[in-house]
């Protein structure tokens, strides 16, 4: 059986298998598909089929598990927790050195988050990988809901439809990609700085804002944030101006 640090809740199982599906994706990514229209365009006449593997990922039985190592040494677990009258999707990253792993973000009825910035989700889809989940568009699907950032360039449509376009069978995945888009997760919109190396933001719900009590330690936060902003995925360096963060004050 599956085991994470510190994370002993129910049987996980590796969730591999079920990436080949293309109803996979809009399923996983339901909770940012907002409204019929945006449901229709996602699911079109598959909508039964859709329900039904909703249904087997959220089985008590086996709680699915997506495993997204990075560069740094990190996995980010993609966790479907499926405790009844708690479903939820659990976004973890453990490092070997770590007594526990840590949550980046919830995505349920108490939802936690933002975890990523846009940049830090295509820096993780884009690093490699030999095991898990190795495929950059399976990779930035597979995270996207942790994501919450207010200030997307204007390419950032194009990486989304791409991803789409190659795992699923959606008509018109730009559409769907600009609703995902408007629709990032459960929270508002935050935003992000860096602050003496490290990336925080201003959500009031995330483990990645150090004003929040709830907030990851200091030396969490800046492990985090450079395993996520590895500048060997993009192959250039991760300045303020580079994000387009700009020079922009306090939160």
């Amino acid at each position: 059986m599956l085991k994470i640090p510190g994370y002993e809740d129910g049987p996980l199982v590796h969730g591999t298998p079920y990436l080949d599906d293309p109803l996979f994706w809009p399923v996983h990514l339901g909770a940012s598909l907002l409204g019929e229209d945006a449901q229709r365009t996602a699911f079109g006449a598959d909508w039964d089929a859709a329900m039904e593997l909703y249904r087997v990922l959220s089985a008590e039985r086996e709680w699915p598990v997506f495993s997204l190592p990075l560069l740094s040494g990190h996995t980010i677990h993609v966790v479907y927790r499926n405790i009844e009258g708690d479903r939820g999707v659990d976004y973890l990253i453990h490092h070997s050195a770590w007594s526990a792993a840590e949550t980046l973000a919830v995505d349920d009825g108490h939802f936690m988050g933002p975890g990523m910035a846009w940049p830090e989700l295509l820096s993780a889809a884009r690093q490699s990988a030999t095991e898990g989940v190795e495929d950059p568009d399976a990779r930035l699907l597979l995270l996207f809901p942790t994501l919450g950032d207010a200030q997307l360039p204007d390419d950032a449509p194009v990486a989304l439809t791409t991803a789409l376009t190659a795992l699923t069978l959606i008509e018109e995945p730009a559409d769907v990609a600009r609703t995902l888009l408007e629709n990032q997760g459960q929270w508002a919109p935050a935003h992000w700085r860096l602050a003496d190396g490290v990336r925080i933001n201003d959500g009031g719900h995330s483990y990645r804002n150090p004003g929040n009590a709830f907030a990851l330690p200091a030396d969490r936060l800046l492990e985090i944030s450079s395993a996520l902003n590895d500048e060997k995925a993009t192959g250039r360096r991760h300045s303020p101006e580079a994000l387009g963060l700009g020079s922009r004050g306090a939160l």
